[in-house]
């Protein structure tokens, strides 16, 4: 299990990382997401141990990650930004991983870079952006490392390609309890994967749910009220947003799905009909609510 308590990280005056408490469960897909600055890439190289947090701590099973190269050969970490010795080849980088993680899987290794249709002997920066990436996540899975840490992992792959990636990771997971950690803006890509959510806003963590109990508590209502009715006269709902065109009036709303029809019943209205919202619906939801406003980037 991994736990950050009140993780911090500065650079100069700018706080990247504010204060963060979160625990992520082995097993378990956590997907990292937020808006642009928000520090998920900090976060997670704290986690890597590549940066030392400026106040409190992020540990694996109770120790500490920071220069503790035990601790650090239970994780593989796929840098948005893919990186390589100058001039190598796969098969050079591959036996480097090997002197790193007792547990690298050589045959695995070169089964999948000939199923990806990778020449494990071409020199890595002839690769395009999206080989690259494949190269970095076959490196990462035959790590066989417990944790594997994902920033913009599917950013660059091809539809089909994609969804290989997740159904290794899939596989990795029944197999030996691998935990990934994804950190995406690509929250379609995340929906389908992952079990829990962290949500970062400015530096902090708005909400950390499982994702199905936050989709069971935030619904979109959409209705036609009797004239002369408003979003006002539905009682007991936390409205979030609303929106209106013409007559069919759009709330976004907290609270059960149970919730949401007794309120609406209430007002006998001439049409309801209550939606769940998508991953995409709900960060933006959330962050609105912390003030970050679309429309004030737009107007």
């Amino acid at each position: 299990m991994i736990e950050a308590k009140e993780l911090t990280k500065r650079f100069g005056e700018i706080v990247a990382v504010d204060h963060i408490n979160a625990v992520i469960k082995d097993g378990s897909v956590f997907g990292l997401i937020g808006t642009n600055g928000a520090g998920k890439s900090t976060f997670l190289r704290m986690l890597a141990g590549i940066l030392r947090p400026d106040e409190g701590s992020v540990v694996i099973d109770g120790k500490q990650i920071y220069e503790d190269t035990e601790v650090k050969s239970r994780f593989f970490y796929i840098s948005d930004d893919q990186f390589f010795f100058s001039n190598s080849t796969p098969e050079e980088m591959m036996i480097f991983y090997r002197t790193v993680y007792p547990k690298f899987d050589r045959m695995r290794f070169i089964h999948l870079m000939d199923s990806f249709g990778l020449d494990r002997r071409r020199k890595i920066n002839t690769f395009s952006k999206g080989m690259k990436k494949q190269v970095s996540v076959i490196c990462g899975v035959c790590a066989a490392t417990d944790y594997l840490f994902c920033d913009e992992t599917f950013d660059g792959l091809d539809p089909v390609m994609r969804q290989t990636v997740k159904s290794i990771f899939m596989g990795d997971m029944q197999e030996r309890n691998m935990t990934p950690i994804i950190a995406s803006h690509n929250l379609r890509e995340l929906e389908d994967i992952c079990d829990h959510v962290g949500l970062l806003h400015k530096g902090g963590i708005l909400l950390s749910k499982d994702l199905e109990d936050m989709k069971l508590n935030i619904h979109k209502l959409q209705c036609v009220l009797r004239p002369g009715m408003g979003a006002s006269d539905i009682r007991g709902l936390e409205i979030l947003k609303t929106e209106e065109r013409g007559s069919l009036l759009t709330l976004t709303v907290r609270g059960t799905r149970e919730s949401a029809e007794k309120a609406i019943a209430a007002c006998e209205p001439i049409f309801a009909e209550v939606i769940p919202l998508t991953l995409e619906e709900i960060f933006i939801s959330e962050t609105e609510v912390a003030g970050y406003d679309i429309k004030k980037l737009v107007l």
